[in-house]
C-alpha cells in the first residue's frame, strides 16, 4: 500500500495522539497475536510494470469485444452508445456517493428522478423507485410488497422464470414461512405457463402470481389471461419484463400488472462478468408507500426554484426502523444513470428499433439453425430475442468447439437443471450482423 506520509508527518501525527512511536500505539495488542514474520508479497513494481501485469491478467479473459456473443439468460450483448460513458465517467457522477443530503446532491437526485420518469413510461406503470441491486432482488422484494398489501402469504411462481431468480426469491423468503408454489409450466412441449395448472394452484390465500415475460426460454407468456386469474382471486399480478422487449411488446401496465420489475443491464450497462446490474421496480400508485429503497421527488424551494429530494423514506435507517418495507437502503445510482442516458439518447424510436432488430435477427438465426440436421427448436411458441435449441450433440462440446473460433455459442441448459440435457439457450441482439449469424450457422453445420 502506498502512503504519502514522510517520517516528519508520522512523527507529528504520533505526537498529536500522545504516543512516542507506532510500537507504543499498538502496545495494547498482546504479543502472541502479532505477526512477526515477513509477508509473502511480490517485490515492488513501478506503475508501468503494474499496468503490464494487470493487462496480462485481463488478457486471460475472453470478452464480447473480441468474441461474437450469442449469450443470453439475463445478461445480453446490446450496443452501448459512446455518449453513455461520456456522461457516466464525469467525476461529479462517477465519484459521488449516495445522496443523503439533498441540498448538495441535486445533480444525482435529478438524474434519479429522470430515471424514475423514463422507467414509468417504458413499463406503463405509475411509480418507479430509484433502482435495486438487480432484477432478481427486485423480483424478490416484490413478493414482500405483495404480502404487505394483501395480508396474505402464498406466492405462486411460474417455473419458466429464470432459475437464478427463483433461487433468490427462495432465499429472500427463507425462514418466514412463506409458501412458494412452483407451478404452471409444460416444459415438455410448451416452454410457457400452462393456464390450467395455474388455475389449480391459486386460491384465495394467494398474495401474488409471479411471471417472467418473455420468460427464461425467451418465450412470450399468456400474460393477460394470467392477470385475470390472479385478480379473480384478489392476488397481485407481478411481471418481470425485459426492458428492451418493451420497445416492441405491450408494457406490463397495459395488461394488468400490479407490480412490474426487470433487469436493466440491457439499457447501456456492460456485461462486466455479470455485474453490477440494475434492478427495475415499478408499481401502481396505490402501492407507493410499500416500495423499498429510495424514491426521489421534485419540488420547489421558498424562492420558487426547482429542487429534488428523497421522499416517502420507508427505510429502516430513517423514521421507519423495524417497520421498514425492506432492509435495502441504497440503489445502483451509477447504473441507473447509464439507463437514463441510454433511454434519453435512444428515445422511443431508437428503443423500438433495437427491439425490432433483436427480434428479426434472433428469428432469422432460429430459422436457419432449425434447418441443420440434428438441430431443432425446443418450443414452438413465439419468442422475443432468445430461444432454446435441441441438439443431438452435447451443448458443452458445441460451446467448446466454437470458442476456438472466437464465438460464444450459447448456454448449456443442463447447468440449471439436470433434466434439460441437450438443450442450449441462444440469444441474438442488434449487435449481431448477418455475416456473424451466417458464420455461426455454417460452423454448427460443420460440427461432427
Amino acid at each position: 500500500m502506498y502512503t504519502p506520509h514522510t517520517p516528519e508527518d508520522k512523527k507529528l501525527m504520533l505526537e498529536k495522539i500522545g504516543v512516542s512511536s507506532f510500537e507504543e500505539l499498538i502496545s495494547v495488542i498482546p504479543d502472541k497475536l502479532r505477526f512477526k514474520g515477513k509477508l509473502d508479497l511480490p517485490e515492488p513494481m513501478s506503475e508501468l510494470e503494474v499496468m503490464k501485469h494487470c493487462d496480462e491478467i485481463a488478457g486471460k479473459n475472453s470478452n464480447q469485444k473480441e468474441f461474437i456473443s450469442f449469450l443470453g439468460g439475463g445478461v445480453y450483448d446490446h450496443y452501448i452508445p459512446a455518449v453513455i460513458n461520456h456522461i457516466l465517467l464525469r467525476s461529479e457522477f462517477y465519484t459521488a456517493y449516495t445522496p443523503y443530503q439533498a441540498e448538495v446532491s441535486q445533480g444525482t437526485l435529478q438524474a434519479i428522478y429522470e430515471y424514475q420518469s423514463l422507467i414509468c413510461e417504458l413499463y406503463g406503470m405509475d411509480v418507479s423507485n430509484a433502482g435495486m441491486y438487480d432484477g432478481a432482488s427486485a423480483f424478490a422484494e416484490a413478493c414482500h410488497i405483495a404480502r404487505s398489501i394483501t395480508k396474505k402469504n402464498k406466492i405462486i411462481i411460474a417455473d419458466t422464470i429464470h432459475p437464478y431468480y427463483r433461487e433468490v426469491i427462495n432465499t429472500y423468503t427463507h425462514g418466514l414461512n412463506i409458501p412458494i408454489i412452483d407451478c404452471g409450466s409444460e416444459l415438455d412441449n410448451e416452454g410457457r405457463v400452462g393456464l390450467e395448472k395455474f388455475e389449480q394452484a391459486i386460491d384465495n390465500d394467494t398474495a401474488a402470481v409471479l411471471v417472467q415475460h418473455p420468460n427464461f426460454f425467451g418465450i412470450l407468456e399468456p400474460v393477460r389471461e394470467l392477470a385475470e386469474i390472479a385478480h379473480k382471486h384478489s392476488a397481485l399480478f407481478i411481471v418481470c419484463a425485459d426492458p428492451i422487449s418493451l420497445g416492441l411488446l405491450n408494457p406490463p401496465g397495459s395488461y394488468g400488472a400490479d407490480i412490474a420489475v426487470g433487469e436493466g443491464q440491457s439499457l447501456g450497462i456492460s456485461a462486466s462478468n455479470g455485474g453490477p446490474l440494475l434492478g427495475i421496480l415499478t408499481c401502481r400508485k396505490d402501492y407507493i408507500r410499500m416500495l423499498p429503497g429510495r424514491l426521489v421527488g421534485k419540488t420547489v424551494d421558498v424562492e420558487g426554484k426547482t429542487g429534488y429530494v428523497l421522499v416517502l423514506q420507508t427505510r429502516e435507517q430513517h423514521i421507519r426502523r423495524d417497520k421498514a418495507t425492506s432492509n435495502i437502503c441504497t440503489n445502483e445510482a451509477l447504473c441507473a444513470l447509464a439507463a437514463t442516458v441510454y433511454l434519453s439518447y435512444m428515445g422511443k424510436q431508437g428503443t423500438k428499433d433495437v427491439a425490432q432488430d433483436s427480434y428479426a435477427k434472433s428469428h432469422y438465426l432460429a430459422h436457419e439453425i432449425s434447418k441443420i440436421n440434428g438441430f431443432s427448436l425446443a418450443f414452438k411458441h413465439p419468442f422475443f430475442k432468445e430461444f432454446v435449441v435441441k441438439t443431438k450433440l452435447e451443448p458443452n462440446y458445441i460451446i467448446a468447439e466454437l470458442m476456438k473460433q472466437k464465438i460464444f455459442a450459447g448456454i448449456d441448459m443442463v447447468r440449471f437443471d439436470n433434466n434439460w440435457k441437450n438443450l442450449m439457450l441462444i440469444s441474438a441482439t442488434e449487435n449481431r450482423t448477418k455475416q456473424e449469424l451466417d458464420k455461426f450457422v455454417k460452423l454448427l453445420k460443420e460440427l461432427r
